[in-house]
């Protein structure tokens, strides 16, 4: 029974500090949006990805095979 009361004190603790949490999370604005982060999965990118620099030959090198003869 001597458990009973570090119990008590451990989960007021627990109550306490998800309070605090969720009281600085309103006054720092992040439920305001709730709707846009559901839709970044979904969009596309629109932007293609880089070409590799092609007077360093990075994209021979990052394979790494030899290089072709030519």
């Amino acid at each position: 029974m001597s458990i009973l009361p570090v119990m008590i004190l451990v989960s007021m603790l627990v109550v306490i500090g998800a309070g605090i949490a969720f009281f600085w999370a309103v006054d720092h604005d992040q439920f305001e949006d709730l709707q846009s982060p559901a839709f970044l999965p979904l969009m596309d990118d629109s932007a293609p990805p880089p070409d590799p620099d092609p007077t360093t030959g990075a994209g021979d090198s990052a394979s790494g095979a030899p290089p072709a003869p030519g």
